[in-house]
């Protein structure tokens, strides 16, 4: 099964968003593996934004998932990356069509509530910078062979 890094972001934790966005995968048939709260260092932040680096917007994506609490979760399940991209929506909310997590809990590009991996790399790369192997938990619920056999 194929699995996935997702994280509520500081504005999604801070409008009481968790249950509802949880509640979303649940509903998909996708299977927790992995969830803690946590308040990211600096350390974790720049790690896991790497990529950006170099463009401008760098310093402030560091600024806003280190400036308070964020639930990350690790969610396994068949297609799990692309679909858990199609129910987040575009990255900027005021693009993201209306049934998505951004398109309808989402302000604006700065404040787009969630974070998901977009390929199978970036996904195996952030659930190992994010989670211990310890810290998942490897189960299959009672309903798989309802929605995948």
């Amino acid at each position: 099964m194929e699995r996935t890094f997702l994280a509520i972001k500081p504005d999604g934790v801070q409008r009481g968003l968790v249950s509802e966005i949880i509640g979303r995968f649940e509903k998909k048939g996708f299977t927790l593996v992995g969830l803690k709260l946590l308040h990211p260092s600096r350390e974790l932040a720049e790690q896991h934004y790497d990529v950006h680096r170099e463009r401008p917007f760098f310093a402030g994506l560091v600024e806003f998932i280190t400036s308070g609490p964020v639930v990350a979760m690790v969610w396994e399940g068949e297609g799990v990356i692309a679909s858990a991209r199609k129910l987040i929506g575009a990255t900027n909310p005021l693009n993201a069509e209306p049934g998505t997590i951004r398109g309808d809990l989402g302000i604006n590009i700065g404040r787009n509530i969630i974070h998901g991996s977009d390929a199978p790399e970036t996904a195996q790369k952030e659930v190992a910078l994010w989670f211990k192997d310890e810290e998942l938990v490897n189960w299959k619920p009672e309903v798989t062979p309802w929605l995948h056999e």
